[in-house]
């Protein structure tokens, strides 16, 4: 085996390993998004239900593709759809999730970083 087709190797590894890290994002979101309430969405200013159903469904969509496409191009865990896709479930699961989460609890006001005051 010469030294190309190692590094070929290596190189669709790692593209498969991004890409299976990004679809397991991808499907936390898509699967979070739907178990929650809609109403919920409106009460914490954070767009629809649908909304966040449909960005978080394309991303999916998306990942899915990247994982089947092989790496490289634009569908690629590197490329600029599969970049767009983990970035839409990551502000899902960073910014949209903890508040969707807190107000589907009722959202304890006298709560601490680790419990209540």
């Amino acid at each position: 085996m010469d030294a190309r087709a190692l590094i070929f190797y290596v190189e669709t590894g790692i593209y498969f390993l991004l890409a299976l890290v990004a679809l397991a994002l991808e499907v936390w979101a898509f699967f979070d998004c739907l178990r929650h309430k809609s109403p919920v969405f409106e009460a914490v200013s954070k767009r629809t239900k649908t909304f966040w159903l449909a960005l978080t469904g394309g991303a999916l969509a998306v990942g899915l593709l990247s994982l089947l496409g092989g790496g490289g191009g634009l569908l690629g865990p590197l490329g600029l759809f599969g970049l767009a896709a983990v970035t839409a479930a990551s502000v899902y699961l960073a910014d949209v999730r903890p508040a969707v989460k807190d107000a589907g609890r009722g959202g304890n006001r006298n709560a601490g970083p680790y419990g209540p005051w």
